[in-house]
């Protein structure tokens, strides 16, 4: 977490009792502070525990005090750790916020970055024109655009990419031919591509704190120009919002739909494209006449192997709070996802080191999916009626023909094709979390 950057604030005497008292954990002086904690424990209500986790956050010093009036609210005895009352406080939907909460916490946020005013106009906070819980919107470290998006960077050939290496992981994308690759160690530091991939208008969302990139269509109907995209610096349960930068909605980045703002009620839901993620030398040799990302992205960053979130991705851990389930996989298990045909299905990815190509479906739609654990690579298309299996680096049907995969679909020797589905890699704690009561996993 970054420094918290604010003014000294007043107390006044015409504002709300409890929103001056929320407001002393970080403008009041030290008596007013006291005043404040003890009138909200003589109040006795929970409802004003989500700002005191706002002022516990930032208010390092008072942090004991504010604490104990948290425990004496709830009960609860999570100490000083702003992780655990998070948690705790995702457990609790039925505790509904003190109106309090929305000044307070808009001028907090908006001390650390006055452009955060786009995205948290009072009028779009209300808990009934929301899709998410205000009081869950956490601070990610950054400001606004603080990671910036590559919108139409340039791109080189395979050939011209000496600065990559074969294990270095990217995002492979084919569109009506159009082959490109974004390598993982340059979108770490960007998490956003808007672009136009054969004739299509894209952008891909990569969530580094969940291990999902996610490649949407941005021409929405009704819309006349394509949406575009930017990360806004805040998280939702460990998961970025993402926001278009026509209206400043926030969106999540996991679902494709607008969950704060002007597009919350427009019925959006952003289409998926297939996007794969392998290592370079495997798409290079699938698709020598690949484009690939420059290193020339008008940033200055690392963009050595191995640099971006380094100690991130080789922890257990994750670096905000998200409840999740683990009575069956590890909360960072990467798993394959698919969202289509109105339901949704997880696929571990240690299936695939015990069988390359697994024969399944989705919704009672036959989908075959072929993966390789080792490059974190799964590509997933419809077999109609076919059981496929593997031969040699291929597919063979029942009856022993050999298909052709693309990245676009299974080919088979008389020409008929059957698509790809669109699906993407992620943290099992991500799928869990927002998709994890009503989705389908895989068990073989």
């Amino acid at each position: 977490m970054g420094a918290l950057l604010l003014s000294p604030g007043t107390l006044s005497a015409q504002q709300d009792p409890v929103l001056d008292a929320v407001r002393s954990t970080l403008f009041g002086s030290n008596a007013e502070f006291e005043e404040g904690m003890a009138f909200l424990a003589q109040r006795g209500n929970p409802d004003v525990v989500p700002a005191l986790l706002t002022g516990m956050r930032y208010a390092r010093r008072r942090s004991s005090e504010i604490a104990q009036v948290m425990q004496t609210l709830t009960g609860e005895r999570n100490g000083q750790d702003w992780f655990d009352w998070m948690l705790w406080q995702e457990k609790n939907p039925q505790i509904v916020p003190h109106p309090s909460l929305i000044p307070f916490k808009r001028e907090v946020l908006l001390g650390i970055d006055t452009n955060f005013d786009v995205f948290l106009k009072p009028k779009y906070l209300q808990r009934d024109k929301m899709k998410i819980r205000f009081e869950e919107i956490a601070w990610g470290g950054v400001h606004k655009d603080g990671i910036p998006s590559l919108d139409n960077p340039a791109l080189i050939s395979a050939v011209r990419a000496d600065y990559l290496k074969d294990d270095d992981l990217v995002f492979g994308v084919s569109i009506n031919g159009d082959v490109r690759a974004y390598p993982l160690r340059i979108m770490g530091w960007h998490e956003m591509f808007n672009e136009v991939i054969g004739g299509v208008p894209v952008a891909l969302a990569y969530c580094t704190l969940c291990g999902s990139g996610i490649l949407f269509e941005t021409q929405v109907p009704g819309r006349g120009k394509p949406l575009i995209f930017g990360s806004s610096g805040f998280l939702y349960r460990s998961n970025k919002l993402m926001f278009d930068r026509q209206t400043h909605s926030l969106w999540n980045q996991y679902t494709g739909r607008p969950v704060v703002g002007p597009l919350v009620d427009s019925g959006i839901e952003l289409k998926q494209r297939p996007v794969v993620i392998t290592t370079w030398q495997s798409w290079k040799t699938s698709h020598p006449q690949t484009k690939v990302l420059s290193r020339n992205t008008g940033y200055r960053r690392n963009y050595g192997s191995g640099v971006v979130y380094r100690d991130y991705f080789a922890s257990s851990e994750l670096m905000f709070p998200a409840l999740v389930d683990q009575s069956q996989h590890r909360q960072k298990d990467y798993v394959f996802t698919i969202r289509q045909f109105g339901a949704a299905r997880a696929w571990p990815m240690d299936a695939f080191s015990r069988a390359r190509v697994i024969n399944d479906a989705i919704a009672g739609r036959p989908l075959v999916l072929v993966g390789n654990s080792d490059k974190r690579a799964v590509r997933a298309y419809e077999r109609g009626s076919h059981t496929f299996a593997a031969s040699g680096g291929g597919l063979v049907d029942e009856t022993g023909q050999k298909w052709t995969m693309t990245e676009e679909a299974l080919i088979a020797p008389d020409g008929a094709e059957l698509p790809r589905v669109a699906g993407h890699v992620s943290y099992w704690f991500a799928w869990d979390n927002y998709l994890g009561d009503t989705a389908t996993v895989y068990r073989r």
